[in-house]
C-alpha cells in the first residue's frame, strides 16, 4: 500500500515538473511578446490614473468653481439667471454643456429641473430631472417626487403616479414617504381610480401611524369610499 502511495506521489511530482518545464519553455519562446503585453498593460493603467489625476479631477474642481454664482442666483430665487447665467458667469445649463460628465455637471441637472419647475416650464424640468442620477436615497427621492409634480402639471397622471411611488419607496422614512404616498393617492383620484387611491390611504393609516398625513387620512378614505359606493 505504501509502495503504491510512493509511486503515486512520484508520478504527481513528474507531472508537476513536466508542467513547469512546458511553462518555462513557453515563457522562453514568447518572452518578447509577454514583455510587450506587460508594458502595454502598465501603460494603460498609468494612463488611466494619469487621466483621472490630471484631467478628470481638475475639470471636476473647475466645474464646482464655475457653478458657484449660479448656485447663488438659485438661493435668491433668480431662477432664469441661475439657469442661463448673467453674461459673465455660467448658468446651470452652461455647466451641463461644459462639465456634464463631472459630479457638478450631474448636480446641475437637478438644479435645472427645479428651476424649470419654478418657472412653470414643466417639459424642460422633466428632461433634466430624468437625466439626474444620485446614490443618495433622500436626494434621489426628492428628484423622483419633483418628476411626479412635473408630470402632474403636464396632465400625465400615469407617470406622476409612477414617480410618486418611486419617491415613496426611495425615501423610506416617516418624513417623506407619507407625503409622496398622499400625492400618489390624490393623483389616482384624479384618474378616477378610487379603489387604488383607497388602498394607498389605508397604507398610510396602517404603516405611517402618528404622521401628519395619517392623522388627516380619514377624510380622504371617506371621500374615496363615497365615490366607490356611487
Amino acid at each position: 500500500m505504501a509502495k503504491k502511495k510512493s509511486e503515486h506521489t512520484e508520478q504527481n511530482l513528474e507531472n508537476v515538473e513536466t508542467a513547469l518545464s512546458k511553462t518555462e519553455l513557453f515563457i522562453e519562446k514568447n518572452q518578447k511578446t509577454i514583455t510587450y503585453v506587460v508594458l502595454i498593460l502598465l501603460l494603460i493603467v498609468a494612463g488611466y490614473f494619469g487621466y483621472k489625476r490630471f484631467i478628470i479631477q481638475p475639470k471636476a474642481e473647475q466645474a464646482v468653481a464655475e457653478a458657484f454664482v449660479a448656485e447663488q442666483y438659485f438661493a435668491k430665487d433668480s431662477f432664469r439667471l441661475a439657469l442661463e447665467g448673467d453674461g459673465v458667469n455660467y448658468g446651470f445649463l452652461d455647466i451641463i454643456d461644459n462639465y456634464g460628465s463631472t459630479p457638478q455637471g450631474n448636480l446641475a441637472k437637478y438644479y435645472s429641473g427645479v428651476c424649470y419647475i419654478k418657472l412653470a416650464e414643466f417639459e424642460a424640468a422633466i428632461e433634466y430631472l430624468k437625466d439626474f442620477k444620485s446614490d443618495d436615497m433622500m436626494v434621489g427621492a426628492n428628484a423622483q417626487g419633483l418628476l411626479g409634480d412635473a408630470y402632474l402639471e403636464t396632465g400625465d397622471t400615469k407617470n406622476a403616479v409612477k414617480h410618486y411611488d418611486k419617491a415613496a419607496d426611495l425615501a423610506g422614512n416617516e418624513f417623506l414617504t407619507p407625503v409622496y404616498l398622499m400625492k400618489k393617492g390624490r393623483t389616482l383620484e384624479i384618474q378616477g381610480d378610487y379603489d387604488k387611491a383607497l388602498e394607498v390611504y389605508n397604507t398610510i393609516e396602517k404603516d405611517w401611524y402618528g404622521t401628519r398625513e395619517q392623522r388627516n387620512i380619514e377624510k380622504y378614505q371617506e371621500r374615496a369610499k363615497l365615490h366607490l359606493n356611487k
